[in-house]
């Protein structure tokens, strides 16, 4: 069929007249209507362990200001391996959110042959807090300071057990490191996660030490069920002013745990954005920052790729670690 050139140009000029929605307009208008169905946070360790504890309150604020349900689920194993890859496998939409942690940054390295690349794989949305961990005994333990748990792990060889939630863990880095600086025979026993088993065996004396991530033994140090010996930052937490730092006694030691999100590599700039923007209102909120301090949590906001290369700096950071401290990889 052929039109005569002035219906032609009538037709031209008639489509012209509506406006052109661009590929971007479209990706904002699925962001603005972002979330309308539940959101999942996958943490990689049980419910009462750290990464569990933060997951919830960020899923508490972003379910009450993006007026949709942000849900956490623990898919504990590995070392997070497990809900990490769960994560990156995910449709990039936005609706598999992973709770971010130090182990994320270890296991690059630590595990030899993972099925993804974090950093590759995933796009990084906020950071949320760093915290110390925190060196622990149970109560029946008779060590108060750091040198006095070195006399009694040295006097007690073969007899002394740390907890830790998997291999390639910043608690489990932690305590290696400890061994290594210390001259130290700990031996390991890895739980799903330090919620639960780990802390009821740290309760009954069946494990002696655990260097556990703050936010997941405060509650233990302050009923004091849990003694403090030191935390593995280089300076003092705030939270825990007079607990010295592990430093003080092993010069050069330092461990620093961290939390945030990522999502699915491709997920829409749009949904990253509008998730970054509500995680740093969370942290500038001031009911909010006080429930992140009373877990020891130094705030971490800023944008997408100021999280993107503080995890890439813990990556590198960590793989030198490992390699100089000689510390055997997982297969």
């Amino acid at each position: 069929m052929k039109f005569p050139r002035r219906k032609f140009l009538q037709l031209a000029a008639s489509a012209a007249a509506f406006p052109v929605v661009s590929r971007g307009a479209l990706r904002a208008a699925w962001a603005l209507d972002y979330p309308n169905r539940p959101v999942k946070i996958l943490s990689g360790f049980p419910a009462g362990g750290a990464v569990d504890v933060v997951a919830r309150l960020i899923a508490d604020w972003l379910s009450q200001n993006l007026g949709g349900q942000f849900v956490v689920e623990d898919r504990a194993g590995a070392g997070s391996t497990i809900a990490t890859e769960d994560m990156v496998r995910s449709p990039p939409d936005g609706y598999m959110l992973l709770l971010t942690n130090a182990a994320n940054a270890i296991n690059a390295t630590f595990y030899a042959h993972l099925n993804y690349d974090f950093v590759r794989d995933s796009v990084p949305v906020a950071g949320i807090m760093g915290v110390p961990n925190v060196m622990v005994v149970g109560k029946d333990v008779p060590a108060h300071t750091v040198a006095e748990f070195i006399a009694y792990a040295k006097a007690n060889a073969g007899k002394v057990y740390y907890a830790s939630p998997g291999n390639g863990t910043s608690p489990h880095m932690s305590a290696e490191l400890f061994k290594l600086m210390a001259n130290v025979p700990l031996l390991n026993v890895t739980y799903r996660g330090m919620g639960g088993g780990a802390y009821t065996d740290m309760l009954s004396g069946r494990v002696q030490v655990a260097f556990d991530n703050l936010p997941g033994s405060m509650g233990y140090i302050r009923s004091g069920q849990f003694r403090a010996l030191g935390v593995t930052t280089a300076v003092r937490s705030d939270a825990l002013p007079d607990v010295p730092t592990i430093a003080e006694f092993l010069p050069g030691y330092e461990v620093n745990a961290f939390y945030g999100l990522n999502a699915a590599k491709g997920t829409p700039p749009e949904i990253v954005e509008r998730l970054n923007k509500s995680v740093n209102a969370a942290l500038a909120d001031p009911t909010m920052r006080k429930k992140l301090a009373d877990l020891g949590g130094m705030m971490l906001p800023g944008t997408p790729a100021d999280f993107g290369k503080f995890v890439a700096a813990e990556t590198d950071k960590w793989a030198k670690v490992i390699h100089e401290a000689n510390i055997a990889l997982m297969e």
